[in-house]
């Protein structure tokens, strides 16, 4: 998607493999996160969660996306339903998780491609180095923060919240 110059002009699929059209999140902010369910870094689901509660209480407006990945060690090798069952059962999970992806390479989700293009990692790097790297969204469609896989969704919730504050 070449033309895509927003974060709302694109459409991945959901878990069902359908498009799920992120331009029915225009206005709001977005926390996007690659995620896996046999990971070291999978426990983060509960502080995904908790943040997902906290601000959504006080913002409606506060949205966070899963999307499963199973590019690195093979962590998430279940299928979107397996994937789904898990999140809810093990993590109580209620933000969206959508169909599993690739972040990395030629298979590559458009969004993913995007997101690195707009906001390399360290060293410029435009590739995705593990599970849990996290993408902030502002209510524009622009990507504003990235952060490592090693970031603890907690720390970010004095970020969110500034941007969340901006109209």
């Amino acid at each position: 998607m070449a033309s895509a110059t927003t974060f709302f002009d694109f459409k991945p699929k959901d878990k069902k493999g359908e498009e799920y059209s992120l331009a029915d999140l225009k206005g709001k902010v977005v926390l996007v996160v690659n995620t896996a369910s046999k990971c070291g870094f999978t426990p983060q689901f509960a502080g995904l969660e908790k943040l997902y509660q906290d601000l959504k209480a006080k913002n409606p407006d506060f949205v966070i996306l899963g999307f499963p990945c199973n590019q690195f060690g093979g962590q998430d090798p279940g299928s979107n339903d397996e994937i789904q069952q898990f999140c809810q059962l093990n993590y109580g999970v209620t933000f969206p998780v959508l169909g599993k992806i690739d972040v990395n390479g030629d298979k590559a989700e458009p969004l993913y491609e995007w997101m690195k293009s707009e906001k390399p990692g360290l060293m410029g790097l435009k590739r995705i180095k593990w599970n849990f790297e996290k993408f902030l969204i502002g209510r524009d469609g622009k990507v504003k923060a990235r952060w490592a896989s090693t970031t603890k969704p907690e720390s970010l919730k004095a970020e969110i919240e500034k941007e969340l504050a901006k109209q």
